[in-house]
């Protein structure tokens, strides 16, 4: 039975698409879609098969049955959206990054507070349930204090040069490719499960490809014909980290490591014992002491309440990035109706606190130097 939440996708590339399965199967009516022309989104609706038929967002605005807008769309495009959802009372799952600045995020954050709606940020990683089982033994006090933190997101599908997409024009996607896209799900993940903040950073990015083709492109495509232009966005990422009570870290991005589809792995070394997570492993996790190490496999019969809350399948039936969208969406869902957000929901607050680092980053890189990430609420006014 469904949760009577009536909801609207805007954007229909491949995360649209994800968007738009989690909420069906978190228990939602996808109520309608929005794409770039009224024309693809009749089209996508009957490929979807969304009963709903929207022009535009103007009309997705102005209906008072859909409660939630799920912004999907080229990251330029995040603030004007989820404001103008925000302003006519819906809530909102904006894809990351919020925004593509500290000062639009805060303002969309302040804004939602203010009105009292669900501004939802999809850092989905969180919701693996290894993932939540290594935060509950840190909440525990199994690995004792903090000895170093590192770890990498790796990928390849920007590894030929005829690859295109809308991310590598900073005009669509932001001053920062790799590392927004990617480096903000690690930093956001390594926080919240070791439970520190990243107090500097220094920073090196790198374009290792100079020229693609021009043109849009969708996420994931490519475009071989036609003039090239200049890449002003990096590739590769590296990123030292200093936490705010003084443990180092370190950090490699990539989009051009050949094999790496979707790796983001990080260790946490503590004084009694460490802990290694693997995106591309999810089922496992290794955990380490000095008397020697061992590996755990997700098990709804045993561990912490949220790796069984969060299996959805038996030992041994294996779940996946898919299912990590499916219970955020579900979490975004029991705070809407309920107004109290289950542990780990990701929010504007998050979305905001990514814009820092990315921002902390990008000055770090221009200026060769450690740079502070603040950790303070902006004192953003918001028009009513």
């Amino acid at each position: 039975m469904g949760d009577g939440l009536r909801a609207v996708v805007v954007g229909t590339g491949m995360i649209g698409a994800v968007h738009a399965t989690a909420i069906r199967a978190a228990g939602g009516e996808l109520a309608g879609v929005v794409a770039s022309t009224p024309r693809r989104s009749a089209r996508v609706a009957e490929e979807w098969g969304v009963p709903g038929r929207y022009p535009d967002f103007a009309a997705v605005l102005a209906d008072d049955s859909v409660r939630v807008v799920h912004v999907c769309t080229p990251n330029a495009l995040h603030v004007p959206q989820a404001e103008a959802a925000l302003r006519a009372g819906k809530h909102v799952v904006c894809e990351k990054p919020l925004a593509t600045s500290v000062a639009d995020a805060g303002r969309l954050t302040t804004l939602a507070q203010r009105a009292g709606l669900v501004l939802a940020v999809p850092f989905v990683y969180r919701y693996h349930p290894l993932v939540r089982e290594i935060r509950d033994r840190r909440l525990r006090g199994e690995f004792g204090a903090w000895q170093l933190i590192h770890g990498s997101y790796l990928q390849d599908w920007m590894l030929s040069e005829d690859v295109s997409s809308w991310r590598v024009d900073p005009d669509e996607g932001g001053p920062s490719r790799a590392f927004a896209d990617i480096g903000s799900h690690w930093c956001d993940l390594v926080e919240w499960v070791a439970g520190v903040r990243f107090g500097e950073v220094s920073a090196r990015l790198g374009t290792t490809i100079r020229s693609r083709p021009a043109g849009p492109g969708s996420s994931f495509s490519a475009a071989v014909d036609g003039p090239r232009v200049a890449v002003r966005t990096e590739d590769v990422a590296t990123v030292l980290v200093r936490t705010s009570d003084g443990v180092l870290g370190t950090l490699t991005v990539s989009q051009v490591s050949a094999g790496r589809k979707n790796r983001l792995w990080f260790e946490l070394d503590g004084a009694w014992a460490s802990a290694v997570f693997d995106q591309e492993q999810p089922e496992t996790a290794w955990l380490g002491g000095q008397d020697g190490a061992r590996v755990i496999v997700r098990d709804p019969q045993h561990g912490s309440a949220e790796q069984r809350r969060l299996s959805r399948l038996p030992a041994g039936h294996t779940q996946g990035y898919a299912d990590c969208f499916t219970s955020f969406v579900a979490d975004a869902h029991t705070t809407i109706r309920s107004g109290i957000a289950p542990d780990g929901l990701p929010t504007g607050a998050d979305g905001l606190r990514s814009a820092r680092i990315v921002e902390a980053v990008l000055r770090s890189a221009d200026t060769l130097a450690w740079t502070d990430v603040p950790d303070t609420s902006p004192d953003q006014e918001v028009t009513p």
